[in-house]
């Protein structure tokens, strides 16, 4: 006789920072949380590795007690300075960002996750879900029942993809990463931006490795202008002249396209966080952040569902209200920075930069609004 599928609470699919933000906090509030996930860790992504401190209160509540000595070790950035066009412009950072490499944070949150009791399994790839609550989530010859779930799957899963196909991109976008070392490393995060693309450097620890001179290097770029680190280099001549003393630490890890457009928290009934909802520009450095706290968010938002105290209906468009309310506004911010770096004409795009170098306060405003 077959044992009864059990009615999980919810599921979150994907464990990247907004799934394991979403399982750890509904688990943590007394829900049944299954977290699927198809890879395994640890792993590498494609990350600018940035947290801003608006988000590091956040992810030391998710991590608890286990993944503290994470967040001590981690590189302090107190400062943010761009070059463009000849120019350098600064700000500082007040209070100091983190930076946390993908390889130590999933991980531990992948740890955290199963230690504040949710049920998490690897190597699970969903490809379908029925239902509109409860729902069938399929996974090859797995089928999982629950009261609700959180699509925190990516860009490019099965069941996000279908809505970026009919975008219309345009040039196509790459993002591309590695790490390297450098012998004076510079307590900030810095961003050099070119025609068709931009480049962050920061430094970067990886537990497993000690304490060596290390910088994460992350770039989006157009493909029509490189497809490659090093052909990113030479675009910008303070980030050419910057990468020759580099020596290279990892593999380059790429991803594409790169599709921006309206966010979408909600898909029917299933509350969408991180870059299923929405992919924010790079530049602005707060994807993880993003990711944490949306996928937070959608967790809050079904509690009084879990609790019988709500309908589904009503707690999703909870969320919603709270996503436009709270993330909505970075959105705004980046859509409206990206045409000053990647369409204006260079004459305009230098007078503008100029103009914001005269004005450090107008430069902290535009850091402070898109956290």
């Amino acid at each position: 006789m077959e044992e009864p599928v059990p009615m999980y609470d919810l599921v979150v699919i994907g464990s990247g920072p907004a799934g394991s933000s979403a399982a750890i906090t509904a688990a943590r509030s007394g829900a049944r949380t299954l977290l699927l996930e198809r890879g395994r860790f640890p792993r590498t992504k494609v990350c600018g590795e940035f947290v801003s401190a608006e988000s590091l209160g956040l992810l030391s509540w998710l991590l608890d007690s286990r993944g503290k000595d994470l967040l001590n070790e981690a590189n302090r950035i107190p400062k943010l300075r761009i070059f463009s066009d000849g120019l350098v412009l600064t700000s500082q950072l007040d209070p100091p960002a983190a930076s946390v490499s993908r390889f130590d944070l999933d991980a531990a949150l992948w740890e955290a996750a199963g230690s504040s009791g949710v049920e998490a399994r690897e190597q699970i790839t969903v490809e379908a879900l029925s239902g509109g609550g409860p729902f069938i989530v399929c996974a090859g010859e797995n089928a999982f029942e629950s009261r609700s779930v959180i699509n925190a799957s990516g860009r490019w899963s099965r069941l996000t993809a279908a809505g970026l196909i009919n975008s219309k991109p345009g040039k196509k976008w790459l993002g591309v990463k590695a790490h390297f070392a450098e012998e004076q490393l510079s307590q900030s995060v810095d961003l050099y931006f070119f025609p068709g693309g931009y480049c962050g450097v920061q430094p970067v620890v990886l537990r497993s490795q000690g304490k060596e001179n290390r910088i994460n290097v992350c770039a989006m770029v157009r493909t029509d202008i490189a497809s490659t680190l090093s052909g990113v280099f030479e675009q910008n001549s303070f980030l050419q002249e910057r990468s020759r003393h580099w020596s290279q630490l990892t593999e380059p890890v790429s991803t594409s396209p790169l599709i921006f457009r309206e966010p979408r928290p909600l898909q029917g009934n299933v509350l969408l966080a991180g870059d299923a909802a929405a992919f924010v520009d790079p530049f602005v450095g707060d994807g993880i952040s993003l990711a944490l706290r949306s996928g937070a968010l959608a967790a809050r938002a079904l509690i009084p569902y879990v609790s019988k105290r709500t309908s589904l209906a009503a707690a999703a468009q909870s969320y919603r209200r709270a996503y436009e309310s709270e993330l909505g506004p970075v959105f705004r911010v980046s859509s409206r920075l990206r045409p000053i770096f990647f369409l204006l004409p260079r004459v305009l795009r230098v007078a503008l930069l100029a103009g914001l170098k005269r004005s450090p306060a107008l430069v902290r405003y535009f850091v402070q609004h898109t956290r």
